[in-house]
């Protein structure tokens, strides 16, 4: 299958601006592509004074554009993380929408950035189940969760063939994006898509660097440190190819039990 990583540049608040660019990309990449993937919080960037207003809803005009670009290409879409009011609450969302334009997962990032104190702005989403997109077995995470490998494990055991990181990481810590978006491909053997943005948030770089890592942990496709659209051809078969040589997931041992801290 064919996979297209849109690494857009993020402006600080520019909604408007950022919203068109990034349904131009998507159209761009869909037109050519099995399934697109975007950054987080691209329509806002951190410019997140305003979510109340600019939180985006299931059934609104962007979702809705986004939709028609899947039914319009015959493509699946994890169109990165939107500002997602539902329930009373906003959520930091990243959805799965079929090649039928239908939704068919939606996942709230796990786990806050506390050091931006996103908790002001978001509530933490609790639902980590694995989903079938078009016929490929799928696990969305978003940013922060790459520091996690719990729910990446948890992903891989209950079935994740291609696990998604949408984010907005900065260059001065892309080394930690490099380790770990690796480490969490190869220690579970699965296909894993990082995504990642360019432009700054106050003077402060963003990494770039998106890419495709296969169960092997060789990089498939990456980018570099302007906006494009990075495209990579995978085979979900090996995946099995590789488990049949090593296997760390049958070793685990679920009885061990969360030590005091």
């Amino acid at each position: 299958m064919k996979i297209a990583l849109v690494q857009m540049e993020i402006k600080e608040k520019s909604r408007r601006e950022n919203t068109a660019r990034g349904l131009r990309l998507l159209e761009e990449a869909a037109s050519q592509s099995n399934l697109v993937i975007l950054p987080e919080i691209w329509s806002t960037g951190y410019s997140l004074g305003h979510l109340a207003e600019e939180a985006e809803t299931l059934d609104g005009p962007l979702v809705n554009a986004i939709c028609g670009i899947a039914r319009k290409y015959g493509c699946s879409l994890l169109p990165g993380s939107l500002p997602v009011k539902k329930d009373g609450k906003i959520y930091n969302m990243l959805l799965a929408i079929n090649k039928k334009g239908e939704i068919v997962n939606e996942y709230g990032k796990a786990h806050l950035f506390g050091m931006f104190q996103e908790e002001k702005f978001f509530a933490p989403g609790n639902s980590f189940e694995v989903f079938d997109l078009d016929g490929v077995r799928c696990g969305s995470t978003i940013c922060y969760d790459l520091r996690f490998p719990e729910l990446y494990r948890y992903l891989s055991l209950n079935g994740a063939q291609l696990i998604v990181c949408p984010a907005e990481w900065p260059s001065r810590r892309g080394d930690g994006f490099d380790l770990l978006s690796r480490a969490r491909a190869f220690e579970n053997h699965i296909f894993l898509a990082a995504v990642n943005c360019v432009g700054s948030f106050k003077g402060d770089p963003f990494y770039g660097h998106s890419r495709v890592i296969d169960p092997l942990n060789r990089i498939v496709a990456e980018g570099g440190e302007t906006e494009e659209i990075i495209y990579a051809e995978i085979d979900l078969a090996m995946i099995g190819k590789v488990r049949k040589t090593l296997n760390a997931l049958e070793d685990v041992r679920f009885g061990i039990t969360r030590p005091s801290l």
